[in-house]
């Protein structure tokens, strides 16, 4: 996992204060990172334009233009002159070697945005919108300091943001990168250190980025087991059985020993997949909301007050009784919109959905503040998974997952965990890496994952 902050001033006022370090470091490491990453990538002489604002962000971009003059055919925008001590300095140290300033932009080989860093909370000037249009449209490779400008520290787009390739962050993640938003705009992150390692300049931090290192599947390392061993999942059946099949058929190929598709009418299942009218004695955990529809209320109440662990998805979050059986051994797994219902059934807060995309994080904290034995996935483009205070971000979401059944399948995984006997944050975790880990690793089109061809690719991982 890697540590995610909100902002990063603080760490670069206890970088100075600390380890005596100076703002003027901070920023050559910072135009370093860029230079190294420049310098591994391209051949020498290639064209590279740095676009320029006023602040510490643009002087970071005066001076990567140092760093790189010579090497490359370097020419200098400036948006606005620099207004900072530091910018200033930096632009003399830039006149003083000859770097090409320039008065217009164009279509270089490279083009680097030091526009605008974290500190951006107002609208954009209509110059600033029309030059980042301008640089989007051009055909080059691009690259964002720090943070694509237009961005703001909430991972807000105003008006427009730079889209590019890859954006290098100084000294930490911020949560303004990993916003649903945002991910059309940062292309790969890499963060650059700042004068001393990571774990000198980053401290304790609520917020974490999961890496595929973080996935423990289920292996089975027991050669005396038999199927009852590996738990047995109920999964409550409703209009669609489609979304019940599919669920149990992801977690049956996730390691679970058993499942149940429970119904009061018998439908067709596939064979290994077992059907009951009732809850099975030995059931370890149940899955509930997938293709579910309407139920009754006496029988939501009896499945919810069961003291086994449970996976919540889809329909039942628009069920007014759920609010009241929000306890410890619960995972719920509710989309954008199913989000919103649940947070007014709760009373936390009436907003909408476009509301909830531009504060996700906001929302989940504010949640999980109220619920904080709760397991909450937040499903997006970026996946939110939040127990207590802590929030882990899963950023290996793509478009393949965009399909109707892909959120059983997931459902299916946490579920299938939960059942062996894995503790609810854990197979939220485990059950999401494993669930965008395989969409990510499918080779075909990306328009094309069907639910059975995310399966397959599970059990490979």
């Amino acid at each position: 996992m890697k540590k995610i902050f909100d902002e990063v001033r603080s760490l670069d006022k206890r970088a100075v204060e600390n380890f005596y370090l100076t703002e003027d470091i901070l920023m050559e490491h910072a135009s370093i990172s860029i230079q190294n990453y420049i310098i591994k990538k391209f051949k020498k002489n290639r064209t590279i334009l740095i676009v320029c604002g006023s602040g510490n962000n643009g002087a970071d971009g005066i001076a990567l233009a140092r760093l790189l003059h010579k090497r490359f055919e370097v020419s200098l925008y400036l948006a606005k002159n620099p207004k900072t001590n530091i910018g200033k300095l930096q632009e003399k140290r830039a006149k003083s070697i000859g770097i090409n300033f320039v008065d217009e932009i164009f279509q270089a080989d490279i083009i680097v945005d030091c526009l605008f860093g974290t500190g951006l909370n107002n609208e954009l000037e209509q110059k600033d919108i029309y030059l980042i249009d301008r640089l989007n449209n051009f055909n080059s490779f691009k690259i964002a300091c720090d943070i694509p400008s237009g961005i703001n520290c909430f991972g807000q787009v105003l008006q427009i943001a730079f889209k590019a390739d890859i954006t290098i962050t100084m000294g930490a993640l911020k949560t303004a990168l990993l916003s649903d938003i945002a991910k059309d705009f940062v292309g790969k992150i890499k963060v650059a250190t700042l004068g001393v390692e990571n774990e000198f300049f980053q401290i304790p931090t609520n917020k974490y980025l999961l890496e595929k290192s973080d996935l423990i599947l289920p292996f089975r390392d027991k050669k005396n087991s038999h199927k009852g061993i590996f738990g047995h999942l109920n999964i409550i059946s409703g209009d669609k059985i489609g979304a019940s099949i599919i669920a149990s058929n992801a977690a049956f190929s996730f390691g679970v020993g058993l499942v149940t598709i429970i119904c009061q009418n018998e439908k067709v299942v596939p064979y290994h997949i077992m059907q009951s009218k009732n809850i099975t004695q030995n059931c370890t955990a149940i899955a509930l909301g997938m293709g579910l529809g309407k139920i009754e209320d006496k029988e939501l109440e009896y499945i919810m007050k069961l003291d086994i662990p449970k996976v919540l998805d889809a329909d039942i979050f628009y069920n007014s009784l759920i609010a009241k059986y929000l306890d410890e051994n619960i995972v719920l797994t509710p989309h954008p919109k199913e989000f919103v219902s649940l947070l007014k059934l709760t009373n936390i807060a009436d907003i909408s959905v476009e509301e909830l995309q531009n504060n996700r994080f906001l929302y989940v904290e504010k949640f999980c503040k109220v619920y904080p034995k709760i397991t909450l996935l937040l499903k997006g483009a970026n996946v939110v998974i939040s127990q207590n205070e802590t929030i882990y971000i899963n950023n290996f979401g793509s478009s393949k997952l965009s399909k109707a059944g892909s959120g059983d399948v997931l459902s299916g995984l946490i579920a299938s965990l939960l059942a062996q006997g894995y503790k609810p944050l854990e197979a939220t975790i485990y059950g999401s890496l494993a669930h965008t880990l395989a969409a990510k690793n499918y080779k075909k089109n990306n328009y094309s994952l069907t639910p059975q061809d995310l399966i397959k690719e599970i059990k490979i991982l």
